[in-house]
């Protein structure tokens, strides 16, 4: 997927995903503010907010009304985890897939 084609608020939660996955931003680290955020992307605060949603969802990071957000503890285990669902679930796709080019192929070579 190119850069153009990547909503702006997914870019940011594959930046943070990143600096979790390399160590960057280790559990417990602030992130910076949602207008830091926005300046550092051009976009709007909105925009930021829904990574930041996004990420919580992902249990990649909480956040304290007034404080910030942080990178949640086994951050980086969550998201090894939700990396391995995702290919889990790709591997059976293919598969179903490959069973119903089977089945076509032998209704017309049949």
């Amino acid at each position: 997927m190119t850069n153009e084609a990547v909503q702006p608020y997914q870019r940011i939660v594959q930046d943070v995903r990143n600096q979790i996955r390399t160590g960057q931003l280790a559990a417990g680290a602030k992130l910076p503010s949602t207008r830091e955020i926005a300046e550092k992307y051009g976009v709007a605060p909105g925009t930021v907010q829904r990574a930041l949603t996004e990420l919580r969802a992902a249990k990649l990071i909480f956040s304290h009304q007034g404080r910030g957000s942080f990178v949640s503890e086994g951050a980086r285990d969550a998201d090894e985890d939700s990396t391995a669902r995702a290919l889990k679930a790709l591997e059976d796709q293919v598969a179903q897939l490959s069973a119903r080019l089977d089945k076509i192929e032998q209704g017309r070579d049949g």
